[in-house]
């Protein structure tokens, strides 16, 4: 089965280029053209990943195209690309890295961006989301308190 991606960004140009060097990498990628179309997206299907541009129609429209991803049931692993990177006490947008990993991104991708560069980013970010995801589910399954088994076992010793 494809991983599948969202990806969101205004320039037709970086959207194409980098939708073919995942598809050529076997992902099967969706795209959206703005925040609005990406939310639609979002709600009709299923992505592993969504790697959004941070400005768009706004200077912040990617941290909210996020911010919707991280909500859904199916928690995809989500990535920011900017040319603008956070620099010193400020950056995206405002202040620095705080802002992008407040939104829940899981990463910060920077344009221009080599293939190389992309394939072991996403690569890399997929495993350890879903390395986080298994980890929160296994504490979440286990309970807090000794079971009646557990508790048997111990009060027998």
């Amino acid at each position: 089965m494809k991983r599948r991606i969202l990806l969101v960004d205004d320039d037709l140009a970086v959207l194409l280029t980098l939708k073919a060097v995942l598809e050529l990498h076997g992902f099967e990628v969706d795209t959206a053209g703005s925040s609005t179309e990406a939310f639609a997206r979002l709600q009709s299907g299923i992505y592993q990943m969504v790697i959004s541009d941070l400005r768009m129609e706004t200077e912040e429209s990617g941290l909210e195209v996020l911010r919707v991803a991280r909500r859904q049931s199916y928690n995809p692993a989500t990535a920011l690309l900017t040319a603008y990177p956070p620099t010193g006490n400020h950056g995206v947008e405002h202040g620095g890295e705080e802002d992008w990993t407040a939104a829940h991104s899981d990463s910060l991708l920077i344009k221009p961006l080599g293939t190389t560069a992309l394939l072991r980013q996403v690569e890399a970010l997929l495993v350890s989301h879903a390395d986080k995801s298994q980890s929160n589910g296994r504490n979440q399954s286990q309970p807090d308190h000794p079971t009646k088994a557990q508790d048997r076992k111990r009060h027998a010793g």
